[in-house]
């Protein structure tokens, strides 16, 4: 059975962050890994989680390929988009940043209460993360992808055989993932470049 961590093509723990910011293009391979390991849930009702993490991850992709040399961290990419009266890059990191949020508190929630089933664990963060920023309509959506989450044991066996070793990388996998966040909220809280979005 292959690992899925050992698979990804950049992990969150390979996204280079230093004083000017988080790299664009290592971000963006990490998150594009993370949005396929919503497939391990095996359900449909988590298209639309996908869906929306993917249409984000393009509209950073696509500023950046744009404007490459003022694209080089998250930070410039979304200042400079700022500088020309555009904002569809940063809405795009801003709602991403908002997806990561909530699979890193599910995921660390589920590590932390080992007991705790996937639905319980995707439930509560949903209602910690995302659901402030949806609408009426959008809510139930998501409550239904939550409760069509696997029993937490399938889950982890489609991360991999080696438990032990799953662990280690999801631990690692997770705390730059949540590193990443949080200097993510920080910018936007910072600057206010996701007011109204």
């Amino acid at each position: 059975m292959p690992e899925f961590f050992d698979n990804l093509r950049r992990s969150y723990t390979d996204v280079t962050i230093d004083e000017s910011g988080i790299n664009t293009a290592e971000f963006l391979e990490a998150s594009e890994g993370l949005v396929s390991m919503f497939d391990l849930l095996g359900s449909a009702a988590f298209s639309v989680v996908q869906k929306d993490m993917t249409g984000n991850i393009k509209k950073i992709r696509d500023r950046q390929l744009a404007h490459p040399s003022t694209s080089m961290t998250l930070e410039s990419l979304v200042e400079n988009e700022v500088k020309e009266k555009n904002r569809t890059a940063t809405q795009g990191l801003l709602w991403l940043t908002r997806g990561l949020s909530f699979t890193a508190v599910a995921l660390r929630r589920n590590v932390n209460n080992s007991a705790e089933e996937l639905s319980t664990s995707f439930t509560k963060a949903y209602e910690n993360t995302l659901r402030k920023h949806h609408s009426m309509l959008i809510r139930p959506v998501f409550s239904l992808a939550m409760k069509a989450c696997p029993y937490r044991k399938d889950f982890y066996e489609k991360l991999g055989s080696d438990q032990a070793k799953v662990q280690q990388q999801l631990q690692q996998w997770l705390s730059a993932l949540e590193k990443i966040v949080a200097s993510l909220n920080v910018f936007y809280e910072k600057t206010q470049y996701g007011k109204g979005l």
